[in-house]
């Protein structure tokens, strides 16, 4: 018994083209294209990770079984292909691309594809990805910013900066025009040092306004006051 084993290209999809299209002469060496990441790290381009993306995409929305099936392999490979293709054309000496550029692409190949399901599921995780990543950069920021402790009744506490804000917020609402309560927490800042007793914080920002940093740099009634100051 004679088993023959049939080989079946990606079939076209509308709007695209295949790389096993196009003749091999002109195709591109993938050696000659970066990948920039969003954490700035330069590395290789792999369409082997577009691939699996695609795939991922389907998988969320058809489900873990859909991974044996033929007709989603044929659609993965072709649309890895068109989108490799596109990427390829945009720059067909070598160059960089940015990872957004390629899940554009993803989410473009997908659509032309008439997989819109899959598109819209698509671009909803990337807004998820998005929204972690901030959450994840405003966290390591809060984390980094060094942690004043204030003395109270022989005890080291946390600076409460709720309560240090909404002291600088009162003490403004009297100071008419050119007020800006950030500057005054800026300067209170600057002038506190770990473990400064919890009486002094109200005074230093209380100094701070007296010096007339309360205002812009451009404010006319400050400048008047650094001029009068001055002389």
């Amino acid at each position: 018994m004679q088993i023959a084993a049939e080989v079946t290209a990606p079939q076209s999809l509308p709007g695209t083209t295949l790389l096993s299209d196009v003749n091999s002469a002109v195709q591109p060496a993938y050696s000659q294209y970066k990948i920039i990441r969003r954490n700035g790290a330069v590395v290789g381009f792999e369409p082997g990770k577009i691939s699996v993306a695609v795939t991922k995409a389907f998988l969320a929305v058809e489900g873990g079984q859909s991974a044996a099936s033929a007709r989603i392999r044929e659609l993965v490979a072709g649309l890895t292909d068109a989108i490799v293709g596109a990427l390829a054309r945009r720059q067909p000496a070598g160059g960089t691309f940015h990872i957004e550029d390629i899940q554009d692409q993803v989410e473009l190949a997908l659509m032309r594809s008439g997989a819109h399901e899959v598109a819209r599921a698509y671009v909803l995780y990337r807004e998820k990805r998005a929204e972690a990543r901030a959450q994840e950069a405003a966290q390591k920021k809060k984390t980094s910013q060094p942690q004043l402790n204030v003395l109270e009744d022989g005890v080291r506490r946390p600076l409460d900066m709720g309560r240090l804000n909404d002291l600088i917020a009162s003490a403004c609402e009297s100071l008419g025009e050119g007020v800006n309560p950030g500057l005054i927490l800026g300067e209170t800042l600057k002038n506190l040092y770990d473990g400064v007793p919890a009486e002094e914080v109200p005074r230093r920002g209380q100094t701070r306004v007296h010096h007339g940093e309360h205002r812009d740099v451009h404010d006319p009634v400050r400048l008047e006051h650094e001029r009068h100051r001055d002389e």
